[in-house]
């Protein structure tokens, strides 16, 4: 499997709901940098297995629609919007916000990662 197609695989599959699949994904010593809209944070294993816990609490659906995918070497640059459907209102897809991340893998997951992100109204 390339890099790419690990990168789709990761976006295709649940881990952004579920930490048992998110686990399959990243390296023991990922770091992603991520500015958002509400402002910049730093997430290594155990803040990226935190923030999944967080979302499968909040989620019931997690789909991602990617428009932009591109593999130079290890890095893959994504661009993609994050739709899902929440516990309270399960019949409908919102969108959460649009992301542009680009990924570094190595020994076949993802170690680092630099996104931005902007809420979606």
């Amino acid at each position: 499997m390339t890099a790419k197609e690990f990168v789709q695989a990761f976006y295709k599959s649940d881990a952004l709901i579920d930490q048992s699949v998110l686990k399959d994904f990243i390296h023991p010593e990922i770091i992603l940098d991520w500015d958002s809209s509400e402002g910049s944070i730093q997430m290594n294993y155990e803040g990226l297995l935190q923030y999944v816990k967080q979302l499968q609490n909040a989620y019931i659906r997690s789909k991602i629609r990617i428009s932009h995918i591109m593999e130079e070497n290890d890095l893959i640059s994504v661009r993609y919007a994050h739709f899902v459907k929440t516990v309270e209102n399960p019949r409908e897809e919102i969108v959460v916000a649009q992301f542009m991340v680009i990924w570094q893998i190595k020994e076949g997951k993802l170690y680092r990662g630099h996104q931005m992100s902007q809420i979606s109204k």
